[in-house]
């Protein structure tokens, strides 16, 4: 059964990966709630039973829990690990209210939920820095090699020798931006501004869908132009291009995310390309023995990704607990308990319905499902 083949390794990778992650990204939580007086409680690196951990001299519980998919600081005046607030909050005393989360303002609470995702983009940024001015970042110029007959590319009137300067308004500084621009975009008319011989020209171009299985299994329907590169090269930056350069790269990230994300919504783009914790694990061990430069960036992609999701309004979720706060500051007061409470349990629905739907997906792509079908039939 392939998918108990290095099982070990990826379920090493899978743990190393995620609780670096969700370190980070509960980490930004921590540090701007004690920058902000709040007393924090725990800080817990996984759900469920505490496996070890120790306090701090601030009295901080720092604990490893046996349920490794996540994390969560809970702070004094929390009920739970969700943040929802305590019933004892009316009952404190002034001591008590001046180090409780709840009893902040607005903004400090809104800075302190947000500080989790921005930390989780900050360790991209920063990872993808360091890669770029140490082992470099592949830089081929855009400029198009060759042009497959009957492409996309070929139909548009694509030559070789064009250079690529922007897509859909989207500048373009390297040729592989084109193509992670053009694949979250398949049967989609780009307007695409090209320089030949000394002059600038725009062309139409539709790419052409294609259905792609990688290295993991995964099937992805993306766009195809037809083209290929004049040339590879790595360029080493300095650290200020370096951090420029990673922004770059973490922007066009966030965009074809959101890009995917829409198309699913739309129902232009399939579902089973979502994956879950199984298929993220089975990727962490491929990508660690590839090497050190795929795992970094494997991580600044997982990272983003992690940081952008968790911006959702969905109640649960910290960008829910922004839109509660958002609400908060422009009626003047909190949403009701009862109002705050069904919102939670909304949120609580479509994050376990969403992680239910990722891991069958999981469970299919590996073909885990089609190997417990072979032992009934």
């Amino acid at each position: 059964m392939d998918f108990l083949g290095g099982f070990g390794t990826s379920l090493f990778a899978f743990l190393i990966v995620l609780s670096v992650l969700v370190f980070v990204h509960e980490y930004g939580h921590y540090y701007i709630a004690r920058r902000n007086g709040v007393r924090v409680e725990v800080f817990s690196i996984g759900f469920g039973p505490e496996l070890f951990g120790w306090h701090d001299r601030a009295g901080t519980r720092w604990k490893f829990s046996a349920i490794p998919l996540g994390g969560y600081v809970k702070m004094f005046g929390d009920a739970d690990p969700a943040s929802t607030p305590g019933s004892h909050l009316p009952a404190m005393s002034a001591e008590e209210r001046a180090v409780s989360f709840h009893h902040k303002t607005v903004g400090q609470r809104a800075a302190v939920v947000a500080a989790g995702p921005l930390a989780n983009f900050a360790f991209a940024l920063l990872a993808l820095a360091i890669l770029f001015a140490t082992a470099g970042q592949p830089f081929t110029p855009p400029e198009v090699g060759g042009v497959q007959p009957g492409s996309a590319a070929a139909e548009a009137g694509l030559q070789p020798g064009d250079v690529v300067l922007s897509i859909d308004g989207t500048g373009i500084q390297r040729f592989e931006e084109i193509r992670q621009i053009v694949s979250i975009k398949p049967e989609q008319a780009l307007s695409v501004r090209i320089r030949r011989d000394g002059a600038e020209q725009a062309v139409t171009v539709t790419p052409q869908a294609t259905e792609l299985t990688d290295r993991f299994g995964n099937v992805h329907r993306i766009g195809l132009l037809g083209i290929t590169r004049a040339g590879t090269e790595t360029v080493r930056h300095d650290p200020f291009t370096a951090v420029w350069q990673a922004g770059r790269e973490i922007t066009g990230m966030i965009t074809g995310t959101l890009t995917a994300v829409g198309q699913m919504l739309d129902g232009s783009r399939g579902t089973e390309e979502l994956g879950g914790p199984l298929r993220i694990a089975q990727m962490s061990g491929e990508v660690a023995q590839t090497g050190a430069y795929a795992l970094v960036w494997f991580m600044a992609f997982l990272s983003v990704n992690l940081g952008l999701i968790n911006l959702f309004p969905i109640p649960m979720l910290d960008g829910g607990h922004l839109m509660f706060y958002a609400l908060e500051a422009v009626r003047g007061r909190p949403l009701g308990a009862r109002a705050q409470e069904y919102g939670f349990r909304i949120g609580l629905a479509l994050v376990l319905t969403l992680m239910v739907f990722a891991t069958w997906n999981d469970l299919v792509q590996l073909r885990v499902v089609d190997f417990f079908r072979g032992l009934v039939s």
